[in-house]
C-alpha cells in the first residue's frame, strides 16, 4: 500500500489537538464519525445565521434571529425560583426585553450595566404582545463588535456537541488544511468556474447566504465532485484491474446456442438478444469481462445468463451461476434443466447442504470438467471447490456486495469473465455510483404474452373479505402467495408473524391447502414447502420476503402483501413480480394498516399506477433516498459526505468519464495530475485503490 503523503499528515492526526476538544468530546465526535481533522473539513454547515448589525429590529417579523446595538435600561429581577430575570433595552427605534432564566444577578448587572451600550444577538420572539430575546447568543461591548461574524454557519450536531464546540473544532481543522496540487481536469475547473480545493474548503465553511449552503454553490459543487471523482477513480482502477488481470478470449461455436433458441416455445425479446451479443462479444475479447445485466422482474435474465454459459461451454470451459439463497439456487436448477437437456450439457447444484460422499463426488465432477454448468450458493467459492476450466461466473442478485467482493468471485478460474445480474432496476445515479467499474446491459422489454398485474389497495380491516376471495380462487384451482409484514429488522420476529398467519389461514382454508416458508426454517423444510407449492399440492404459500427474488410458479396468480406500507417500493415491486408469470390474469393486493399518511398513500398508489420497475425505482430513490433502493444490506453502497448521487448524476457521469480517461492515459498515476490524484485518494481514504494501481 502506498504511504500517505506527508502533506496530509496534519489532517489525520488526533482530534484532541483541535481547540476545545478534550477526551470526552473527542469520544462523542468519533462516535459521530468525526475521527480526524480531515473529517471536520468535509462536515459542512447546513445553514447560516445572519448576524449583521441592524439599527433596529422594529420591522423584522418574529420569530427571527437578529443583531442590534442597544442601550441598557431597567433590570427587573424575580427572586422566585424558575421565574425569569428581565432586562429592558432599546435600539434606535424600539424597546424590547432580554430574558434570562437561572442567571446570576451579579453577572447580569456586570454584563449589562444600566445606561451602557451593548450589542446583543439572538432570537427575537413575541410574548404577551411584547418583543423579547430569551438568553441572547451574544452580549458584546462595542470594542468586541468585530469578533461577531456577519454570518455564522450552522452545523449538523451530535448529542453533547454544541455549535460553539463544532465551530471551534472546524476553525482548528481549517488552520491545518494545506494547499494541494490540482487533481481536477483544468478545462473542467475553467468551465465550471470552481475554486481550488483549499479555497473551496474555506468558502464552504464561511457561507454569506443561503445559496452558499446549497449543492449548486461553486465551492460545494467542487467538493462534491472531489468525492465523486475519488470514488469513480477507485471503480475505474477496479475496472482496469479486472480487465487486465489474466484475461482470456472465450469464443463459442454457436452450435448449442442455436439448438436452444430453436427449441424455445417463445421468441426471445430484442433486448435479450442484444444483451446476449454484448456479453458474448466481451467474452470473446482478450480482456476480462466485468458486466452488469439488469432488468425488471420477468424480463428474462436467466435465459441471457444461460446463453452466455453456453458460449463458455462451447469453448471447452465451464460456467457457474451463484445465487444468494438456496431457494433461488434450486429455482434456477428447475428452470435450467430443460434447456440443459436440449443443449446436451451436464448441469448440477452445490449448496451448503451437500456433505460427505455426495459433496465429494460433485467436487470431483467439477474438478475433472465433467460438470459443465454448476448452480449454487456461496458454497461454490469455498476453498476446496476446484474447477477444471471456469470461463464464466454469473453472480445473481449480488447488488449487496461492493466492487472488492465482486472481484474475488472469479478466482476459481483463470481470467474468468464476470457477469453480475440484478432484478432490481437501478436508477442511473446509483448505477453510476455503485457499478461504475462495470459495463452495463439493460433488459428493457418483457416477453410477449404476459398480462399486466392488477394492483389493488385494501385496508387490513377487510382481511376477512380477502380470505373469502382467496378461498374462491383456490376452489378454481388458482395458487397464491401471502407475504407477511416486515417486523423491524428481525428475521425471527418476521418468522413468528408468518407462523401466526399460517395457523389462521390453515384454520380457514384447510391444512392441506396452505404451506409456509421463512428464513428461520431448516433448509429441508423450506425445500419441501417450495416443492409442494411448485407441484400445486399446496395452493397458498405463506411467506416472509424470502420469496422476494427469483421464485417462479406460473400458476400462482394472486399476491397478498400484508403491512404493505412498511415495504420500500422496489421491494413491493419485486414481490408483485412473483405473480403474472403465466398466461393467466394476475392480481396483487396491497393490504395496509389504516390510517395512512399522505406520503404512504401516495407511495402505494404509485404501485397501482405502474408496473414499470425503472419508474418505481426512480420514485423509490426520490422518496427514500439511496439507503433502501438496492436491498436491505447496504455494505457495498458508497457513502458520501457532500455529494448526492441522486441530484448530481451529471457530476457523477463527468467524474466517471474523467477518471477512466485519466487511468487510460496514466495507468500508474505518475504524471503531475496523477500524483495529485493519489493525494485525493488518500484524502478520501481510498487506500484500497493502491493495491490496484500496480496490477498490470
Amino acid at each position: 500500500m502506498s504511504q500517505r503523503p506527508e502533506i496530509l499528515f496534519p489532517l489525520f492526526g488526533d482530534i484532541r489537538q483541535l481547540n476545545g476538544i478534550g477526551p470526552k468530546l473527542a469520544q462523542l465526535l468519533m462516535n459521530a464519525d468525526l475521527r480526524v481533522p480531515k473529517d471536520f473539513l468535509l462536515h459542512l454547515p447546513g445553514g447560516i445565521i445572519d448576524r449583521r448589525l441592524r439599527e433596529t429590529i422594529k420591522d423584522l417579523p418574529p420569530p427571527v434571529t437578529a443583531t442590534a446595538q442597544v442601550v441598557v435600561g431597567m433590570h427587573k429581577p424575580n427572586e422566585r425560583k424558575g421565574r425569569p430575570y428581565r432586562v429592558f433595552v432599546r435600539d434606535a427605534e424600539v424597546e424590547f426585553q432580554l430574558v434570562f432564566f437561572n442567571a446570576r444577578k451579579d453577572w447580569l448587572q456586570k454584563t449589562l450595566p444600566h445606561g451602557q451600550r451593548r450589542i446583543v444577538s439572538g432570537r427575537i420572539e413575541m410574548f404577551d404582545g411584547l418583543l423579547q430575546m430569551v438568553h441572547p447568543d451574544y452580549v458584546l461591548t462595542q470594542d468586541e463588535a468585530d469578533t461577531l461574524p456577519p454570518y455564522e454557519p450552522i452545523y449538523p450536531l451530535t448529542a453533547g456537541i454544541t455549535q460553539k464546540v463544532m465551530r471551534k473544532a472546524v476553525t482548528g481543522a481549517l488552520e491545518l488544511a494545506p494547499e494541494l496540487e490540482e487533481w481536477i481536469d483544468p478545462h473542467l475547473i475553467a468551465d465550471k468556474n470552481w475554486p481550488n480545493w483549499h479555497d473551496a474548503i474555506e468558502a464552504a465553511h464561511a457561507p454569506t447566504s443561503e445559496f452558499d449552503t446549497s449543492p449548486k454553490a461553486a465551492a460545494r459543487e467542487r467538493l462534491a465532485y472531489d468525492e465523486l471523482l475519488s470514488h469513480q477513480a477507485t471503480l475505474a482502477l477496479a475496472r482496469e484491474t479486472s480487465r487486465k488481470k489474466k484475461g482470456r478470449a472465450t469464443t463459442g461455436t454457436g452450435v448449442l446456442h442455436k439448438q436452444v433458441l430453436e427449441a424455445l416455445p417463445f421468441d426471445p425479446t430484442r433486448a435479450q438478444l442484444r444483451a446476449t451479443e454484448e456479453i458474448k462479444a466481451d467474452m470473446a475479447d482478450q480482456e476480462r469481462m466485468n458486466r452488469l445485466l439488469q432488468g425488471d422482474v420477468g424480463s428474462g435474465k436467466t435465459l441471457v445468463a444461460f446463453l452466455a454459459a453456453l458460449a463458455a461451454i462451447e469453448a471447452g470451459g465451464q460456467a457457474a451461476i451463484m445465487a444468494p439463497t438456496e431457494i433461488l439456487a434450486r429455482q434456477h436448477i428447475q428452470g435450467l434443466r430443460d434447456w440443459a437437456k436440449t443443449a446436451g450439457i451436464t448441469l448440477d447444484i452445490l449448496t451448503g447442504r451437500d456433505t460427505g460422499g455426495a459433496r465429494a463426488s460433485k467436487l470431483e465432477a467439477l474438478a475433472n470438467g465433467e460438470t459443465q454448468l454448476i448452480v449454487g450458493t456461496h458454497a461454490l467459492f469455498q476453498d476446496d471447490v476446484e474447477m477444471l476450466d471456469l470461463r464464466l461466473a454469473v453472480i445473481d442478485e449480488q447488488h449487496r456486495f461492493g466492487v472488492h467482493q465482486r472481484m474475488r468471485l472469479g478466482q476459481k478460474g483463470q481470467g474468468t469473465d464476470i457477469l453480475v445480474m440484478t432484478a432490481t432496476p437501478i436508477p442511473r445515479s446509483l448505477e453510476l455510483s455503485n457499478y461504475g467499474d462495470m459495463d452495463v446491459s439493460v433488459l428493457d422489454e418483457k416477453p410477449g404474452g404476459r398480462k399486466p398485474i392488477e394492483t389493488v389497495l385494501i385496508s387490513a380491516q377487510k382481511i376477512d373479505a380477502v380470505i373469502d376471495r382467496m378461498q374462491g380462487a383456490i376452489a378454481q384451482g388458482r395458487q397464491a402467495y401471502w407475504v407477511c409484514p416486515l417486523v423491524h429488522a428481525s428475521e425471527v420476529m418476521e418468522a413468528t408473524a408468518a407462523e401466526e398467519r399460517f395457523k389462521e389461514l390453515r384454520a380457514r382454508l384447510g391444512d392441506a391447502a396452505v404451506g409456509l416458508v421463512h428464513g428461520q426454517m431448516p433448509p429441508a423444510q423450506k425445500d419441501a414447502a417450495m416443492a409442494d407449492f411448485v407441484a400445486g399440492t399446496t395452493k397458498l404459500l405463506v411467506a416472509t420476503t424470502v420469496i422476494e427474488v427469483g421464485v417462479d410458479v406460473p400458476n400462482a396468480t394472486i399476491m397478498v402483501i400484508e403491512g404493505a406500507q412498511k415495504f420500500g417500493l422496489s421491494q413491493l415491486h419485486q414481490l408483485r413480480g412473483r405473480v403474472g408469470r403465466g398466461a393467466q390474469a394476475s392480481s396483487c393486493l396491497l393490504m395496509y394498516d389504516p390510517p395512512l399518511g399522505e406520503t404512504a398513500m401516495a407511495r402505494l398508489k404509485i404501485m397501482r399506477q405502474t408496473n414499470d420497475g425503472f419508474a418505481i425505482a426512480e420514485e423509490d430513490l426520490r422518496i427514500r433516498g439511496a439507503g433502501d433502493v438496492l436491498g436491505a444490506a447496504q455494505s457495498g453502497l458508497p457513502r458520501f459526505k457532500i455529494a448526492d448521487p441522486e441530484t448530481q448524476t451529471d457530476l457523477m457521469h463527468i467524474a466517471q468519464t474523467d477518471a477512466r480517461s485519466l487511468l487510460a492515459s496514466d495507468p500508474k498515476l505518475t504524471s503531475k495530475r496523477g500524483q495529485a490524484m493519489r493525494v485525493l485518494l488518500h484524502l478520501m481514504e481510498r487506500e484500497k485503490s493502491y493495491s490496484m494501481i500496480s496490477v498490470g
